[in-house]
């Protein structure tokens, strides 16, 4: 981020599309679009320029879908953080997403609030999937070692945990959580890698998967 403005880029094949989400994202403070496409084959070049903290794309666009843009962003530029801005919703069309590397997936009847909400979470290094998108990534299969073991790692985890696990599947920022539960942001961040760590997952949409899964939340 230059100056603590999150920059951001936008792709969708329709321009009045484009032109909306430049107003609304440029209305909310600490946010700036700095480029906008409307042709998916110009982004990866386009980029060179001046590279965004995040690129928010469509799913559904002529020449590549943005699973396929996200591949060839994410190739060129690792860093950078890619939003899904959509209104698929489908289980594979998730999927195919969160496997490219997506940090985010929002719809598009998305409000205002939830917008702000996905760019600063991810700009902050979270993931943002709403619950109506969850449920599509809840159709993944887990593997047989984490159905094996799941009971066992249940067992790990403390009253805490449990209670910041809960919190997480709410869709709360360690922020929020911290102000919650009375205890400082590093606390959080803490328990959270303690989490991650006893439940054997990578990020936070593993944590809500497991949960999901085994009657946590």
């Amino acid at each position: 981020m230059k100056n603590n403005t999150i920059r951001i880029a936008l792709v969708d094949d329709h321009q009045i599309i484009l032109d909306s989400l430049s107003l609304l994202f440029n209305m909310i403070e600490g946010v700036e679009v700095i480029a906008t496409f409307n042709d998916p084959r110009q982004v990866v070049e386009g980029l060179k320029k001046e590279q965004p903290d995040i690129l928010i794309t469509d799913f559904s666009m002529p020449y590549m879908n943005g699973v396929q843009l996200t591949l060839q962003v994410k190739d060129a530029y690792p860093e950078l953080k890619v939003i899904m801005l959509t209104v698929a919703d489908q289980g594979d069309a998730v999927q195919d997403a969160y496997r490219a590397g997506v940090s985010g997936y929002v719809m598009k009847k998305a409000d205002r609030k939830e917008l702000e909400l996905a760019v600063k979470m991810v700009a902050g290094g979270q993931m943002y999937f709403n619950q109506e998108v969850m449920k599509s990534l809840l159709t993944q299969p887990s593997t047989h070692h984490q159905d094996l073991h799941a009971e066992e790692k249940l067992s790990q985890l403390t009253k805490r945990e449990l209670e910041i696990i809960q919190l997480i599947a709410q869709e709360m920022s360690s922020v929020e959580i911290a102000e919650k539960l009375f205890i400082s942001v590093g606390t959080v961040e803490t328990h959270r890698h303690n989490i991650m760590r006893k439940l054997d997952v990578k990020n936070v949409i593993g944590v809500i998967k497991f949960a999901i899964k085994y009657g946590l939340v």
